[in-house]
């Protein structure tokens, strides 16, 4: 397996080259994943992840669901690379060491009798990640959830089961509760409907405001909860809720025409550097604040006037400019709170160690199979290069739906 990550350290004489070859951007991807997913996803397989997780925040209230934070965030991101399966090929063979470390991991969560149970269901913080979860095990069915002993499948109904305790906020946790609904559905035929209803309803005819941006409940603020977690669990959730015939699931149309639209707007955001604004909360996310541009990209729903190799290019500018060097990562390796390197102040009291893994979304169109246009497709500058530099783009332009 160096083989295949090595081939970025190679050193060769100068060529005269404007570009990198198409295919190390994708192996630069699963190196940067491997590089952040290791840590958690190997010890929590050999069930040393509470005994070797460091624990840092502002706050100490949150020590208890760091571990669960942690893989669930870790598991969300990669679970459609996953859902490739394994082949003959080098990252095919990688990946097969994925799935089988992830499954070990999964099982050592939820059993109880583990040192690495890490399932703690109170209100009201587990909600949150139990729901992420979900959402991973909805994008990795084929490859983990299918695969899983009937042990471990009972374990995990019980605890999603387990979080009907817990009454969510009037916001986008409305939709954490869905979630974990909508995976039951799935995995069970079965599921309370009022709860994963009421959250789509609300959103779909209170809470849009226009242009592809949905409020976070009653007020709004100025952030990237649209994409970090609104677009992403809506797209999924009405995948579902249509294809066992829920009413609301024919709002999914409309829902991917607006995720399209947001996408466009995320891409616009990336500077030529590979920077964005810093707006708002959960900064410490990294470059998952583009959660819903891969998303977008994994689902082929980008509007057509973007060329699905400008956003590989500018989302890998955004991973290079993060991870290219170590400033984001401990001597052991674990993520560290802050923007681009240790910056504790730019964190929320709710923001610890496991929160920060959610970084791992931007890794969704690794789902995209190397042969896909996404990953085969020549450099291409995205629209901050094109406007900066003067050359010719289009106007940016709104919808009304």
């Amino acid at each position: 397996m160096s083989s295949f990550l090595n081939r970025l350290k190679k050193k060769e004489d100068p060529i005269i080259e404007e570009k990198v070859p198409v295919w190390e951007d994708r192996i630069y991807w699963i190196s940067i994943l491997q590089k952040i997913t290791n840590p958690v996803l190997n010890n929590l397989a050999k069930g040393s992840l509470r005994k070797n997780m460091p624990y840092e925040s502002t706050s100490l209230e949150g020590q208890k669901f760091s571990y669960l934070e942690a893989f669930a965030r870790v598991f969300n991101g990669i679970a459609p690379w996953l859902e490739l399966g394994p082949d003959s090929s080098e990252e095919g063979i990688l990946r097969e060491k994925y799935i089988k470390m992830t499954m070990k991991a999964i099982s050592n969560a939820v059993n109880p009798n583990n040192n690495d149970y890490i399932f703690v269901v109170e209100p009201k913080q587990s909600l949150v990640d139990v729901a992420l979860f979900a959402q991973g095990l909805l994008r990795a069915k084929n490859q983990i959830w299918l695969n899983l002993p009937m042990d471990d499948q009972a374990r995990i109904i019980r605890e999603l089961k387990n979080t009907r305790m817990i009454a969510p906020y009037e916001n986008h946790w409305l939709l954490f509760t869905a979630m974990i609904e909508a995976a039951l559905l799935e995995f069970t035929g079965e599921c309370d409907k009022e709860r994963l209803s009421y959250g789509i309803r609300r959103f779909r005819d209170e809470f849009y405001m226009g242009d592809g941006i949905y409020s976070d409940g009653e007020g709004f603020t100025s952030d990237y909860f649209n994409s970090i977690v609104i677009h992403p669990m809506l797209n999924d959730m009405l995948k579902v809720m249509r294809k066992y015939g829920i009413r609301e699931g024919e709002f999914l149309d409309v829902q991917l025409m607006r995720s399209s639209r947001l996408a466009s707007q995320l891409e616009r955001t990336i500077s030529p550097e590979g920077t964005y604004p810093l707006l708002g909360s959960c900064l410490a996310y990294r470059c998952g604040i583009f959660h819903l541009l891969s998303q977008a990209a994994l689902m082929k729903i980008l509007p057509r006037n973007i060329n699905p190799a400008q956003v590989r290019s500018a989302l890998t500018a955004v991973l290079k400019k993060q991870f290219g060097e170590n400033q984001n990562f401990s001597s052991n390796g674990w993520l560290l709170v802050g923007l681009n390197g240790s910056q504790i102040d730019i964190s929320e009291s709710d923001i610890n160690t496991g929160s920060l893994y959610f970084c791992c979304s931007i890794f969704l169109a690794l789902g995209l199979p190397a042969s896909d246009l996404f990953w085969t497709e020549p450099y291409a500058d995205w629209t901050s290069i094109k406007a900066w530099n003067g050359q010719q783009i289009q106007k940016d332009q709104s919808i009304d739906f």
